[in-house]
């Protein structure tokens, strides 16, 4: 199969995660869809990525997409529970953690234009979304249970991806006080081989 991304995308690097701790032999393909030459709107017609291309040719899309696909594969180690609601709510809490991400993208995307022509108050609400997320998150990794557990699960994944982007592009550089659980949960996380082999350049 082949992941089709880019190295420095959180949701990418969600998937290449998830591939490598399972084992799954894949090929990937780097072509940031931001570049005019890219081939990503011919297997997405939004033109995002992460995309995923199937050993038929399948094509799927969007990192949730993309990550059940994977776990339907039945590949060991499962990442979201048998039980069908601890699985939703595995899923719940990697929504919570992309939300996150896709606040610190906004971020990075609104920064990079002129200061005469960023939005304040957009800034302001993804900031305090932003927060809101970690703060969040904070609190679940403290129950262990779903995040934080004894087993990886696909909530870990997103979150390490999350705290990995926010590091990589510095929009919150104070994301870390005052929540040492999730310090501690990043530590432990970046340590793993499937997080130091996906760490962007």
């Amino acid at each position: 199969m082949k992941l089709i991304g880019s190295y420095t995308s959180p949701y990418v690097r969600k998937i290449s995660v998830m591939l490598l701790e399972k084992g799954i032999d894949f090929e990937f393909v780097n072509d940031p869809p931001w570049e005019a030459d890219s081939r990503v709107p011919q297997v997405n017609p939004l033109g995002k990525v992460p995309a995923l291309v199937t050993d038929d040719g399948e094509v799927f899309f969007d990192s949730p997409i993309i990550a059940q696909y994977i776990e339907l594969l039945n590949v060991s180690p499962n990442f979201l529970p048998v039980d069908p609601l601890d699985a939703l709510r595995v899923r719940q809490l990697e929504a919570l953690a992309d939300g996150v991400t896709d606040a610190a993208v906004a971020l990075v995307l609104e920064t990079k234009r002129e200061p005469g022509k960023q939005d304040e108050q957009w800034i302001i609400r993804q900031r305090e979304k932003l927060n809101r997320g970690l703060d969040a998150l904070e609190k679940h990794t403290l129950k262990k249970q779903f995040l934080n557990g004894s087993e990886l699960t696909l909530a870990d994944i997103a979150t390490g991806c999350a705290i990995g982007y926010l590091n990589f592009r510095k929009v919150a550089q104070g994301w870390c006080v005052e929540r040492p659980a999730l310090i501690a949960l990043a530590e432990r996380l970046f340590q793993r081989q499937s997080f130091a082999r996906t760490m962007p350049p």
